[in-house]
Formats: structure tokens, C-alpha cells, sequence
């Protein structure tokens, strides 16, 4: 960039860390686009990052986590705290962005001026956690938000990548019947930090909750020192929240008094260095030996959907290995 160019980009960074919401829009939109100028904006806010509690809501879908989101913010904000919603979307299959738009769902916090709330399309990124919610997070936590929710697309199994963006992670259930047990199966036992268990009101809620327990019991009798608790919910009348927004706090409280905070952040700090490594390895590969340029779908050979997937996939990277061997 030139010297006008770099100044301007200076001052929108500059902007971003002064909590200008235009320029925390805009930041969003290119971080979220994949534009070249992404990357440059993490650079610049790095060195502003590391404040914010970043929270991750998990569980299965129709949990009612997009309204224990809104009533969490709610009260973070009442208690003058700013907080940042990164509600992560399915894709569209058409235009890749985001489907369900989360922020229909928050109207209690829509308008307050604590809350920002953003919607991310998972673009196809496995684990339901989109890789640029990570930069989107981190450019909030410049701009100066107190607490971070990354609210997730709850799709299971491949969930469980929530663990490397978030410092606590509050699992939400329902007492309908496999729920929790699906729960312990897919490895959301592993990463809860906090149970909730939503809907309360309803028949089975204190054996689910006492089936949890238990299960916890078995798990980390000696394990751990974070007593995990199990917390009860009813999300339309707002009961619980206090209760868990308090437990919250206690455990940012004490990941910070333990300095697990600093050493988990550290460790998937690292794990995301080596991602963006792998990506950028083999984005520059595929893209050398023209394959990006090839997959449009609008190919006039009739011979390409007579391949395997496997076989298509070993003729490119023959095709690679030739691309190499003659430079």
C-alpha cells in the first residue's frame, strides 16, 4: 500500500479499537468476504486482543440457544458490560451466506447500544464454527466488548471445534428423551464447561438434569478442579439466567486464577497458526497447478462425472505432483 493508503488503513484500524460501529461493520464484512485485506486487519488489532471473555453456546438444535443467547447478553448489559453476539449461520447453498439470520431471534438486545450482534455463515467450515468467526471474534475483542458469544449452528458431533474459540463453554440440552444421552456421545461431555438444561418446565427435567449428574460424577470424579455445574433454565420466562451468567464469571474467575486461561488460549493459539499454515500450503498448491481455475461446474466434459471422487482426486494430485517436478 502506498503512504496515503497505509494512513487511511491506519485510521480505519485506529477507528475499529475506538469502537466506531461503522468501522467494526465494515472490518466484519471484509473478515467474513475472505478479502485480502482481512488478514491486514488482524494483523493491526492483534496487539489490541486478549481482554474479552469469549463465551461458546453449544448443543443440539432447537435447544433454544439463540434465546438463552439473548437473554445472557441481556444481562451482561445490564451490568454495563458490552457484548458482542458472533451468531454462526448455515450457509446458503446459493450465495454462501447466512441462512437463518439469528438476529431476527435477539430483538430484546437488537437495539441496545451494549450489544453487537453479527451473523456468519459457516462457508462450508466443518465443526459448525466458521474459521473467520475466530478473526471476527478477535476484531470485537479490539474494539473493546467485554464478553464475546459465539453462538453456534449445533450440528453434533463435528460441534466439539467450539472448545478452540472459547474460554467457557455452556452446553445447552432439552429433557426430551436421548438428548442428553446423544450429548455424552457426541463429546459435548467433554467440552462443557457449564450444562444447562433448557425447557425445565417440562416432564423429565430433574431426572435429565440428575442423569447428567451423575454422568459427570463417573466422568471427573478426580479429573478436575472446575466443579462443572448443571443448571436449570426456562428460557420464556427468563428463569435461570442470573444464575447462569453468574456462573459465567465465576468460571472466567477462575480459569484466570489458575492461569489456564492464558495456557489454553496459548495452546489453540498455536493449533490455529497450524491451520492457517495447512490452508495456505494448500491453497498456494491447487491454485499452482490450476485446479481453482477448473471447478467452476461449468465444464463441457462429459467424461469428469464418469470418475470417482477417489480417482478425481488422484489425477489432481498427479496433476500437482507433474506442476511441481517441472518448476
Amino acid at each position: 500500500m502506498s503512504n496515503p493508503e497505509v494512513m487511511k488503513f491506519e485510521e480505519f484500524i485506529s477507528k475499529i479499537i475506538r469502537g466506531d460501529i461503522r468501522s467494526i461493520s465494515r472490518g466484519l464484512t471484509l473478515i467474513e468476504s475472505g478479502s485480502e485485506l482481512s488478514e491486514v486487519i488482524v494483523d493491526g488489532i492483534s496487539a489490541n486482543c486478549g481482554r474479552a471473555h469469549r463465551i461458546g453456546i453449544t448443543g443440539p438444535p432447537g435447544a433454544g440457544k439463540s434465546t438463552l443467547t439473548n437473554l445472557i447478553a441481556k444481562q451482561f448489559s445490564s451490568q454495563n458490560k458490552k457484548v458482542g453476539i458472533i451468531a454462526v449461520d448455515p450457509s446458503s447453498p446459493f450465495s454462501g451466506g447466512a441462512l437463518l439470520g439469528d438476529r431476527v431471534r435477539m430483538s430484546e438486545v437488537w437495539m441496545d447500544p451494549n450489544v453487537f450482534i453479527r451473523s456468519l455463515a459457516t462457508r462450508g467450515s466443518m465443526g459448525g464454527l466458521s474459521v473467520k468467526a475466530r478473526d471476527a471474534a478477535d476484531l470485537l475483542d479490539a474494539a473493546g466488548y467485554d464478553v464475546i458469544i459465539y453462538e453456534t449452528v449445533g450440528v453434533g458431533q463435528s460441534e466439539l471445534d467450539i472448545v478452540k474459540a472459547a474460554d467457557s463453554v455452556v452446553v445447552i440440552l432439552v429433557p426430551e428423551s436421548g438428548d442428553s444421552v446423544q450429548a455424552m456421545k457426541s463429546g459435548l461431555m467433554e467440552i462443557a464447561d457449564i450444562f444447562v438444561l433448557n425447557k425445565g418446565d417440562r416432564p423429565g427435567a430433574e431426572q435429565s438434569m440428575s442423569n447428567i449428574r451423575s454422568m459427570l460424577m463417573m466422568k471427573f470424579e478426580h479429573a478436575v478442579k472446575w466443579e462443572i455445574p448443571v443448571l436449570k433454565t426456562i428460557a420464556s420466562e427468563a428463569y435461570g439466567i442470573t444464575k447462569l451468567c453468574d456462573s459465567l464469571t465465576a468460571h472466567y474467575e477462575y480459569l484466570l486464577s489458575t492461569n489456564k486461561l492464558y495456557s489454553n488460549r496459548a495452546k489453540y493459539f498455536n493449533e490455529r497458526v497450524e491451520e492457517i499454515v495447512r490452508n495456505k500450503i494448500l491453497e498456494n498448491i491447487m491454485d499452482s497447478s490450476g485446479y481453482f481455475h477448473n471447478r467452476s461446474g461449468n465444464s463441457n466434459d462429459e467424461t469428469v462425472p464418469t470418475l470417482s471422487p477417489y480417482q478425481a482426486a488422484i489425477n489432481l494430485i498427479e496433476k500437482i505432483k507433474n506442476s511441481l517436478t517441472q518448476k
